[in-house]
């Protein structure tokens, strides 16, 4: 007899990752598009010992692949998978033993992590839309990203109500698209701030000729005011301890008629746990809102007008980049590795499962400073 059919340890974890699937559609080695195919053995040992960093890792290192990896982890979210534990005693124990779900394990050592933060322009010109909106398109009526990503722009400022002659800040203006934008459309004048050199650099060339300056400079800084006030995409990484610091700053550069437009993507809940294989990968020190502690930091300074959900549409963002992702690989491949592609697959993919399924929102809020009399009909 081959002993190797006898090997008990790994039978073990294989039963229990089983049985953790088994409330949802998923199956290991299954003929379904998202299914879980196994390609090596220890695969079952280290997702059970390292939780979301074994998932996650093991797959960059090719021990598992799927081929809807986005539906799968629709349906991991949806049928909170991850919030699965055995059923039976023993199982119970013989996981707790090896440490199931500690979430913040650290054994492995970074291997490519620093390159998602290092990655060129190369990648990024080719995947995202010639405005390089690195953030939710608004979907209501686009059946392309270029034009999702513009409809979200022009949302913004309507939203806004941006007027000829007024002054914009914009904090954390990315490669520079929102500003350029605004100025070029509302005929505004911009102050756009980043803290990433290469960022701002781009972001000034794309907006040469226009009433736009983007400094490199921490949003802590600013001690000016300004009539119209955005911020895109970079809420989620300023962290609940510096929340009610950010207010504060957005209403002391705030005019007393002024607006304020917060775009971020948000948490059902209010927690301070972050997936440790985003937090290590993609969005380092990276916390998601909630609506508690967004109402809670902003009701003593501003007046929320308006608060809009379209979630569902980062999505369809997601898949999006994705395909533009793929379809650009092998213009660019040979500036990454073969891990770094199954991680930023991974990413996409993840993130798009994570909005399909609800898990986590996408909003955008409008604030006044006082309340705007007869208030805002607000365009969706």
């Amino acid at each position: 007899m081959n002993t190797s059919t006898l090997d008990l340890p790994i039978n073990k974890w294989e039963s229990v990752i089983s049985d953790i699937l088994s409330s949802s559609p998923i199956q290991l080695n299954g003929s379904r598009s998202y299914d879980i195919q196994v390609l090596n053995p220890d695969f079952y040992k280290r997702v059970l010992v390292e939780g979301s960093i074994g998932l996650g890792e093991s797959y960059m290192d090719g021990w598992w692949k799927c081929a809807n990896l986005d539906q799968m982890f629709y349906y991991l979210l949806k049928y909170e998978v991850d919030q699965q534990r055995p059923d039976r005693l023993s199982d119970i124990m013989f996981v707790l033993k090896s440490r199931l779900f500690n979430m913040q394990t650290k054994k492995r050592a970074w291997i490519v992590g620093e390159e998602h933060y290092d990655l060129g322009n190369d990648l990024y010109e080719r995947m995202l839309d010639p405005y390089m909106q690195y953030s939710c398109g608004y979907w209501k009526t686009a059946e392309d990203l270029e034009t999702a990503q513009q409809d979200k722009l022009k949302l913004i400022c309507e939203k806004l109500q941006l007027k000829r002659g007024e002054t914009l800040l914009d904090i954390g203006c990315g490669w520079g698209g929102l500003s350029e934008f605004a100025a070029k459309n509302y005929g505004v004048k911009v102050t756009g701030v980043t803290i990433s050199k290469e960022q701002q650099q781009y972001g000034m060339k794309r907006c040469k000729g226009l009433p736009v300056e983007l400094r490199l400079c921490d949003y802590r800084d600013l001690n000016e005011q300004f009539d119209k006030i955005v911020s895109v995409g970079m809420f989620e990484h300023v962290g609940p301890k510096n929340y009610q610091t950010y207010f504060d700053v957005v209403s002391r550069c705030l005019k007393p008629e002024g607006l304020f437009l917060l775009h971020s993507i948000g948490s059902n809940e209010t927690m301070m746990n972050v997936d440790p294989w985003i937090n290590k990968y993609i969005f380092p020190n990276g916390v998601l809102p909630s609506i508690e502690q967004i109402s809670h930091v902003s009701e003593k300074s501003l007046v929320m007008e308006d608060w809009h959900n379209f979630g569902p549409d980062y999505d369809r963002t997601l898949m999006a980049w994705k395909e533009r992702f793929k379809e650009s690989w092998p213009e660019i491949k040979e500036n990454y590795s073969p891990r770094f592609y199954r991680m930023f697959d991974y990413y996409l993919s993840s993130c798009a499962g994570a909005f399909r399924a609800r898990n986590i929102q996408l909003w955008q809020v409008l604030f006044s400073k006082n309340g705007v009399e007869g208030g805002i009909r607000v365009p969706r």
